[in-house]
């Protein structure tokens, strides 16, 4: 097998992406990662982020995208875990990402990194994120109260949330 079909594989099961140190522990070196970008292969995102020319797009790449983008540690936040989940009806220009660092590179105009810490998170379908929960709670006072209420109970419905989770997160709504 080459080093990349390795790395096909590897980016098969994200979202098409794979990373420069991912493809590194793969043991794939820098002028082969730019030997596919030049022939066509890979396409480069972002620093260190590249994504398979035939890989075929789901509605989830741009939320794993904007993860791979950010960098390790870094988590979808807020309203981003709602759009992702089709919950509260929103639409976010920019996806928020959460890292516990400052981030320095250049980014996207449509990522938006937010340094936090403390949040709860998790990984839905592959992607880290904060918990539907804290995401509707963080976004109290952005998101209108009725859609919020409604994304609880469409999260609990689809099984996002557990019911002690749903009956906190609807009473710190009331």
């Amino acid at each position: 097998m080459s080093h990349f079909d390795d790395i096909y594989e590897i980016a098969a099961d994200n979202y098409g992406l794979i990373t420069a140190a991912q493809a590194r522990e793969d043991g794939v070196t820098k002028s082969e990662l730019a030997r596919w970008v030049a022939n066509g292969r890979l396409e480069r995102r972002g620093r260190g982020v590249y994504k398979l020319t035939k890989h075929v797009p789901t509605e989830l790449d741009a939320y794993a995208e904007a993860v791979a983008l950010v960098g390790d540690g870094s988590f979808l936040l807020g309203d981003a875990v709602l759009a992702m989940h089709g919950l509260a009806l929103v639409n976010p220009r920019k996806l928020s990402v959460g890292t516990l660092e400052r981030i320095r590179k250049r980014l996207p105009e449509w990522v938006a990194p937010v340094t936090v810490k403390g949040k709860a998170t998790t990984r839905y379908e592959g992607i880290p994120s904060q918990t539907v929960a804290e995401a509707i709670l963080d976004c109290r006072g952005r998101v209108m109260p009725e859609r919020l209420k409604s994304a609880a109970d469409d999260a609990r419905d689809r099984g996002l949330l557990t019911k002690a989770e749903y009956d906190q997160v609807r009473k710190k709504l009331s």
